[in-house]
């Protein structure tokens, strides 16, 4: 009794070896997650945008492969290429601008967007001339005065696509690093604004430096126009048309 006893625990033993040899091995196996579900894309479906409008998928969960996240993208345009903000925040950018006056689709995860462009409409802030011009297509430009950012603040280079627009806002000098208790300190309400950075530079109506306008850059940073220019461009301007700001 007590030798088949031992033959029948062995045999046990050995079955429990062989699992965790064969079975339990394969069950630690794991296949990489390929299919991320996405919560949305921007241009939203049924967007106007303008041309250098960023195209922004957010998947639900974190990309662990993000190269095969980026394959799964589907834009109808050709030449661009990725970037990521974080491990939840795809952007496609095109080479150069978006096509105008174009029906553009993105696709990913089973979410689709299709939305359009407008025809073009850009704007030139040169900060050696102090001007402000915006080119609609179709119509002559206009050439407006402007001050930038004074030295010290000085208005960052580059192009920089419009992100919201504000008919009122308020602005705060503690939201760039400046205490209200500081002389360079302000808090306001502005009018007719449009950001082109999340660190605080709008295109707005400023009648207080009206008389710099076209003269000397006086800002914090923001390009200045008088009220009637920043009205009028208000009125024009579409989140994601281009602001190319230069010396």
């Amino acid at each position: 009794m007590r030798n088949m006893i031992r033959h029948v625990f062995l045999a046990l033993v050995i079955a429990a070896l062989a699992a965790l040899t064969s079975g339990t091995a394969a069950a630690l196996t794991v296949s990489p997650q390929l299919d991320y579900p996405v919560a949305s894309i921007s241009p939203a479906n049924g967007a106007l945008v303008g041309v250098a409008h960023p195209v922004t998928i957010r998947f639900a969960t974190p990309v662990l492969d993000k190269a095969g996240a980026e394959r799964s993208v589907t834009v109808a345009t050709p030449g661009g290429s990725f970037s990521w903000n974080g491990d939840r925040e795809l952007r496609w950018h095109p080479n150069g601008y978006l096509p105008a006056d174009a029906n553009l689709t993105v696709a990913a995860g089973g979410v689709r967007s299709d939305f359009r462009t407008d025809s073009g409409t850009t704007a030139d802030a040169d900060m050696s001339a102090h001007t402000f011009t915006v080119y609609v297509p179709g119509a002559p430009p206009r050439v407006m005065p402007a001050s930038m950012g004074k030295p010290g603040r000085e208005t960052p280079v580059g192009t920089f696509p419009v992100m919201e627009k504000d008919r009122t806002i308020i602005f705060d000098s503690r939201t760039i690093g400046i205490p209200l208790s500081s002389p360079e300190g302000y808090y306001l309400q502005g009018e007719f604004a449009e950001r082109l950075t999340t660190g605080g530079v709008f295109v707005h109506s400023a009648p207080w430096s009206v008389d710099d306008q076209g003269h000397q850059n006086v800002s914090h940073g923001c390009i200045n126009l008088a009220p009637d220019d920043a009205e009028w461009y208000y009125n024009v301007v579409r989140i994601g048309d281009p602001v190319t700001t230069h010396w």
